[in-house]
């Protein structure tokens, strides 16, 4: 059942038109994306809007700067991400996590092109090692943003490992570095502590990411690459209890029912933990790599998506 209430509808229904006509282009697929696309969305959630668009003159495409990649506007509590019809094959073509979700997800705004047969096809022909490395990234930077509490110098974070205090003031700090740990000066003014925000929601992100890429890793080397299902709840239930024990599972299904209910940002601290945050880097492609969905394939999938939207071109 949808998560998305009818205002909800008619208002993107508004705005996607409102941008066909400031950009000149033609929106034949618009889904929910975030929280609303996966499931863990609040009373409190804004609606992320993920769509498709393609330029009315497809002569942009011989031009020499050529059309918008993407688009982003944001209105009240309506965020909205577009992605030019080429780049978004190209990023179907990299099994890209977020161009992936786009076709998976269950709540559909514009839907003249229907994605199934699409989904179906990249579900089958996904390259694992590619998506193993996307939801690696996400708990990563978001667990160093987010959740670890760091120092930042010329651009390079270092994490705090202990923090030595004198009546609650910061004398020094023990961060880890490549070649082990260091300590620093509280007063050195080449170093900033960065201002982290724990919350419900931010933990949950990092654990859906963290566990996607485990499961995927731990089932491909069972045999078989099982793709996790886009609604986390299900994934859950379903697929996670075949990998992670009973109290990581309870962990996390707290957090979600939390999210849910309007406590997301509600500060908690690290329940992640950084070590399960940061599914190893290395990954064996004998094991977990292949060729991933077919060029040529993919371009059929892309006249379909540009044909849908004809019968609206100028």
């Amino acid at each position: 059942m949808s998560t998305v209430p009818q205002h909800v509808f008619e208002a993107v229904d508004e705005a996607l038109s409102t941008l066909e006509q400031r950009h000149e282009i033609v929106i034949p697929l618009a889904v929910a994306h975030g929280s609303h696309g996966w499931g863990g969305a609040g009373p409190d959630s804004d609606y992320d809007v993920a769509f498709v668009f393609v330029p009315r003159d497809l002569r942009q495409y011989a031009h020499l700067e050529g059309p918008e990649e993407t688009i982003v506007d944001d209105r009240d509590d309506l965020e909205f991400q577009g992605l030019d019809i080429r780049r978004f094959a190209e990023l179907l073509a990299d099994s890209n996590e977020s161009a992936i979700d786009i076709v998976r997800s269950p709540i559909r705004y514009r839907e003249e092109y229907d994605p199934r047969d699409l989904s179906a096809y990249v579900e089958r022909s996904y390259n694992p090692i590619d998506l193993y490395h996307d939801w690696r990234a996400i708990a990563g930077t978001n667990y160093r943003k987010y959740l670890s509490e760091h120092l930042v110098r010329d651009g390079e974070t270092y994490p705090i490992v202990e923090r030595r205090e004198d009546d609650g003031d910061a004398l020094e700090y023990v961060v880890r570095t490549d070649d082990g740990t260091e300590t620093v000066a509280a007063d050195d003014k080449r170093y900033a502590e960065t201002q982290t925000r724990p919350t419900v929601k931010r933990n949950l992100t990092i654990c859906r990411a963290a566990m996607y890429a485990r499961y995927l890793r731990t089932t491909g080397e069972r045999g078989e690459h099982d793709l996790p299902a886009i609604s986390f709840a299900e994934f859950l239930s379903e697929q996670a209890p075949t990998v992670f024990d009973d109290e990581r599972l309870e962990l996390v299904r707290d957090l979600l029912e939390r999210k849910r209910t309007g406590d997301g940002d509600e500060e908690i601290g690290d329940a992640v933990g950084r070590e399960f945050a940061h599914p190893e880097r290395e990954i064996d492609p004998a094991v977990h790599a292949c060729d991933g969905p077919d060029p040529g394939r993919l371009d059929e999938f892309v006249d379909e998506i540009i044909d849908s939207a004809a019968p609206t071109r100028l």
